[in-house]
């Protein structure tokens, strides 16, 4: 087999497997999740994979806190979150850390799954980011209009991982996004493309292109070099001004190469933090997966969400695949 050959069964399997050892964690564990409407406080699990047992027992739902279009943002929170998951992920398996943290302080916070295979029967259809990023956005556009239109609100924070951090820039960029967007959280970015600086270096979208990759276009999409890259960088930055970014990477992360790829600062007039979370603690080993899923790194993003109320960031053992 060629190494595109090879490269090209490993993205699409780094995908699927997420999403299908995940499911196979959550049934061994045997847990359950209430979906009546529930009251605060929710309980709070800090483990990448703690989404997946609600989507086990109600597939294609919304996470307890979660895609409330009647909740009206507070004084101290006025913009709706808009969790975006990342490839193979979906809008309760993505975001168990995150939906009742979020509720819990007060947000509105909404979710969707976009980028699933069309026509395909649940658990397939639970695997989102696999079709093209432009379709993908032009989801996430009409989403955020129906969360704006349902809570009245001007502008809504972004908290995205992987690709879920990558393609919401199309939105901005293409699609009228940039004046409904205030704050953008990214966790696991890869503004550059991954497999850049790498002997991966010349595997442009000419071999991973989303025809060659029918199950996970998004896939070549997200390569250095890719013309979906060069759309991303399309004015000779990633960011678009007037939009306040966070970006949260990990040096483990095994799919984002090099993990730098996240770590672009910002131009003149270009609001950007960078963060990467071992410069503050070296027990922190998550990896791709983990960094969505660690308490240390959920409160990076509360911080980035609300500067003004900082919560103290905890420096303990994150582990890697679970965090």
């Amino acid at each position: 087999m060629s190494i595109g050959a090879r490269t090209r069964v490993g993205l699409i399997g780094s995908a699927v497997s997420c999403a299908v050892v995940a499911c196979v964690m959550a049934v061994v564990v045997g847990a359950g999740t209430a979906h009546a409407a529930p009251q605060p406080p929710l309980p709070e699990t800090y483990n990448f994979f703690s989404g997946i047992p609600a989507e086990l027992s109600h597939p294609g739902g919304s996470l307890p806190g979660s895609n409330d279009f009647t909740c009206k943002p507070t004084a101290r929170h006025p913009r709706p979150v808009v969790l975006v998951h990342g490839t193979g992920g979906s809008q309760q398996t993505n975001w168990g850390a995150y939906v009742a943290m979020l509720a819990n302080r007060g947000y509105c916070v909404f979710a969707l799954t976009y980028g699933a295979l069309p026509g395909t029967p649940w658990p397939v259809s639970a695997i989102g980011g696999m079709a093209p990023i432009e379709g993908s956005a032009a989801q996430l556009s009409r989403f955020v209009d129906r969360v704006l239109a349902g809570t009245g609100a001007k502008t809504v924070d972004l908290v995205g991982h992987s690709q879920g951090t990558y393609m919401p820039t199309y939105y901005l960029k293409n699609l009228g996004g940039a004046g409904k967007v205030s704050k953008y959280v990214s966790l696991a970015p890869l503004w550059r493309g991954t497999f850049g600086g790498t002997p991966l270096t010349g595997l442009t979208d000419t071999l991973l292109g989303g025809r060659e990759l029918p199950i996970c276009a998004a896939c070549g999409q997200m390569t250095a070099g890719s013309e979906m890259n060069r759309e991303i960088w399309r004015g000779g930055s990633p960011y678009v001004k007037g939009v306040d970014y966070t970006n949260i990477s990990t040096r483990y992360d095994e799919l984002v190469l090099p993990y730098t790829s996240g770590q672009v600062p910002g131009r003149a007039g270009e609001k950007v933090r960078n963060i990467v979370v071992q410069d503050t603690c070296a027990a922190d080993h998550s990896d791709h997966l983990a960094i969505a899923g660690s308490r240390r790194a959920a409160y990076m993003v509360l911080n980035a969400l609300d500067p003004q109320h900082p919560v103290p960031v905890p420096c303990e053992f994150v582990p890697p695949f679970t965090g």
